[in-house]
C-alpha cells in the first residue's frame, strides 16, 4: 500500500475541532494523485497523451474523525482494471494503527481528445501494482433517488469549483451536497455516483430527498439529469 503521513491542521477541522468529511475526501484524494506522481504517472504524463482518469464512485465508511493537531497515515492500493475501468482502496489510520476510515473507488480512463474511454496502456499497469481488495462492504457504483424530492434554489459554478481538468472537482460536489444536511448530522457513510461534468458557468439544481439518518443530494442541470449524486447516512 502506498501511504504518506500528515498531522490534523486547523484549517481542515470543523467546530467541534474534528476532521471534516470533505477534508477526509481530500486526503484521499491527493494520496491517489502523490501515489501517481510518485510512479511517474502524474498529471503532466496525463497531460502528454491526451488522457485523464475520471472518478466514477465513491464509497466512504468514518469510524472516527480524527482530532486537530492528531498524526495521521494515508494510504491506497489499486486492485483491479476492468477495460478502462480502474479500481482502488483507501484507509486513514492514527500513528498507533487505528483505522479511521477506509474506502472504495472507481475510476474511468478517458481520451481527453476523442473523450471515448481507453484502456490502460502497458506503462500503467506496470506502475499501478493490484493488490487485494480491501476487507469492507461494497455498496453498489449506482445510486437510487428517490422519487420525490425538495428543489433547492440553483446556483452557478464558480471558479473556486474546478480543477486542473477544468471541470467542478470531485470533492466539491461533496461541499455543495453538505449544505442541505442538517447540523450536527454525523457521517458514516458517504457514496457519490458521478454522471456528467459540470463546467464554469453552469447552473446546478440541487433536489433533496429523504432524511430519517439517510439524505440523498441529487446535483442536476437545467434538464434535471444530474452532474452528481450524493448519498449520505449515518
Amino acid at each position: 500500500m502506498y501511504t504518506f503521513e500528515s498531522r490534523v491542521r486547523y484549517s481542515e477541522v470543523g467546530e467541534d475541532g474534528r476532521m471534516t468529511l470533505q477534508s477526509l475526501l481530500d486526503y484521499f484524494q491527493d494520496c491517489s494523485t502523490f501515489h501517481s506522481e510518485d510512479i511517474g504517472l502524474g498529471v503532466e504524463y496525463f497531460k502528454q497523451i491526451h488522457q485523464v482518469w475520471l472518478l466514477s464512485a465513491w464509497q466512504i465508511c468514518v469510524n472516527r474523525y480524527p482530532k486537530v493537531y492528531e498524526q495521521i497515515v494515508i494510504g491506497t492500493v489499486p486492485y483491479e482494471f476492468r477495460g478502462f475501468i480502474g479500481c482502488r482502496n483507501f484507509e486513514m489510520k492514527t500513528a498507533k494503527g487505528e483505522v479511521l476510515a477506509y474506502a472504495n473507488s472507481i475510476w474511468s480512463l478517458m481520451d481527453t481528445e476523442k473523450m471515448v474511454p481507453v484502456k490502460p496502456n502497458e506503462k500503467m499497469l506496470n506502475g499501478y501494482v493490484l493488490e487485494e481488495k480491501y476487507p469492507m462492504a461494497y455498496a453498489p457504483r449506482k445510486i437510487t433517488v428517490p422519487a420525490e424530492g425538495r428543489a433547492e434554489e440553483a446556483f452557478t459554478v464558480k471558479p473556486h469549483h474546478l480543477d486542473t481538468n477544468h471541470h467542478v472537482n470531485n470533492g466539491q460536489y461533496v461541499r455543495m451536497a453538505m449544505d442541505y444536511i442538517p447540523e450536527g448530522f454525523e457521517v458514516k457513510q458517504l457514496r457519490v455516483e458521478y454522471k456528467i461534468q459540470a463546467m464554469l458557468g453552469d447552473m446546478i439544481y440541487p433536489v433533496v430527498c429523504g432524511g430519517d439518518g439517510t439524505y440523498v443530494i441529487s446535483l442536476n442541470n437545467e434538464d434535471g439529469k444530474p452532474y452528481c449524486i450524493v448519498e449520505i447516512a449515518g
